[in-house]
C-alpha cells in the first residue's frame, strides 16, 4: 500500500484522458519526488533527503507525544482513536477495496465521506494511490512493484519511500488504465484539492475538535489525535506492504510472496489476510472469513444495508477450496 503524498511534481489538473497524455499515470510520489523526463533513467538508489527529513521528524514527535497521553482527557483519547478508524477506512475500505479493486460500489454520498477519509490519512490522493497499488499487485516483488519485499523489510516498510522510484515502477504504471479513477468526480475533486483537505482533515479538525468541545489543550490535542495518529496509521498500513509479505502462512498461494499474518489483520483493520487477498483481490472482504476479524468488512456490510453500498464480489467457497488444493501449503 502506498504512503503519505508528495510535494511536487504534479501536472496541472484536468481530465481523465488529459491526465494520462500529460503523463500523470507515470508521476512520482511521496516515494518519487519527481517525474521521470523523456529520456532520463531513474537512479535506483537517489535519496530523497526531504523525506528522510520530514519522516524522522514525524516519529520523533510520535515517540514524544506518548509521554503526553498520561496528561490528557480520556475523551481525547478517544477521539484519537477514532480519528485512527476513519484514517484506516479511508484506506482500507476506500482507496484500497473501492477505488482500486472495484471489489464494490459506492454511492455518491459513501464516496465523499470515503474520499474525506482519505484525506486524513494523508497517504497520497486516491488516483496516485490506487494507481500505485495496481502496479504492485500486477508486478508483486519485481523492480515495477513500489514497495518490493523482495529488496529487505525496511525497504519494503518505509525506504521505498526514501528513494525516488524505480524506472520499471514508472514504465510499467504507465501502461496500466487508469481512466475509471479520474472518470468519478469525487477522485478529481480530491485530487485537485488534495492539499486543502489533508491540512483540514489530517491536521486541522483532529486537532480542533477535542480543544473547542472539551477544552482540551491544542498542545495535546495537536500531538496526540494529528501527530500520534498519523504515524500510527501510517506505519499500520507500511505493515501491509513488510511484514504482511514476509511473516505467516500461505494456505492459498504458496508460490506468492503475501502471507496470513494475524498480527496485521488486527491493526490494518482486516487487510492482513493477504495471501487470499493477492489470489483472490478481486474479493471485497479481502478474506475468506467474511465478517471474522475484518472491521472493514463489517463497515462495508453496513454500508449496504443502509443502501448506500452494492454489488459486494465475492470468491466462491467452491473456487477457494479448488485454489487451496492445487497452490496451497496445506495450512489452515
Amino acid at each position: 500500500m502506498p504512503g503519505p503524498a508528495a510535494d511536487g511534481g504534479k501536472a496541472p489538473f484536468g481530465n481523465a484522458k488529459g491526465e494520462i497524455r500529460a503523463g500523470v499515470g507515470v508521476e512520482d510520489s511521496e516515494g518519487g519526488g519527481g517525474r521521470e523526463r523523456p529520456g532520463a533513467r531513474v537512479q535506483r538508489q537517489n535519496i530523497v533527503w526531504r523525506n528522510v527529513v520530514l519522516m524522522s521528524l514525524l516519529h520523533l514527535g510520535a515517540v514524544y507525544s506518548l509521554v503526553l497521553i498520561p496528561k490528557a482527557q480520556p475523551l481525547t483519547l478517544l477521539w484519537a482513536y477514532f480519528c485512527f478508524l476513519l484514517t484506516a477506512l479511508g484506506v482500507t475500505a476506500g482507496a484500497h477495496r473501492l477505488w482500486s479493486h472495484r471489489s464494490y460500489k459506492a454511492k455518491l454520498p459513501l464516496r465523499i465521506f470515503l474520499a474525506a477519509a482519505n484525506s486524513m490519512a494523508f497517504q497520497n490522493d486516491i488516483f496516485e494511490w490506487s494507481r500505485d497499488h495496481r502496479v504492485h499487485h500486477k508486478y508483486s516483488e519485481t523492480d515495477a512493484d513500489p514497495h518490493n519485499a523482495r529488496r529487505g523489510f525496511f525497504f519494503s516498510h518505509v525506504g521505498w519511500l526514501f528513494v525516488r522510484k524505480h524506472r520499471d515502477v514508472i514504465e510499467k504504471g504507465r501502461r496500466l488504465d487508469v481512466t475509471d479513477l479520474l472518470a468519478d468526480p469525487v477522485v478529481r475533486f480530491q485530487r485537485k484539492y488534495y492539499k486543502i483537505t489533508v491540512v483540514l482533515m489530517c491536521f486541522v479538525i483532529p486537532t480542533l475538535v477535542p480543544w473547542y468541545i472539551w477544552g482540551e489543550s491544542l498542545w495535546n490535542s495537536y500531538f496526540l489525535a494529528s501527530i500520534l495518529r498519523y504515524t500510527i496509521s501510517l506505519n499500520v498500513t507500511w505493515l501491509v506492504n513488510s511484514a504482511a509479505h514476509m511473516y505467516g502462512n500461505r494456505p492459498y498461494d504458496k508460490h506468492i510472496s503475501p502471507r496470513q499474518n494475524p498480527l496485521v489483520t488486527l491493526g490494518a483493520i482486516g487487510e492482513g489476510f493477504h495471501n487470499y487477498h493477492h489470489t483472490f483481490p478481486f474479493d471485497y472482504s479481502a478474506s475468506e472469513f467474511g465478517l471474522n476479524f475484518n472491521p472493514t468488512t463489517w463497515f462495508i456490510d453496513f454500508m449496504c444495508w443502509l443502501g448506500l453500498a452494492t454489488d459486494r464480489k465475492r470468491a466462491t467457497k467452491p473456487m477457494i477450496e479448488a485454489r487451496k488444493a492445487r497452490t496451497g501449503d496445506g495450512s489452515a
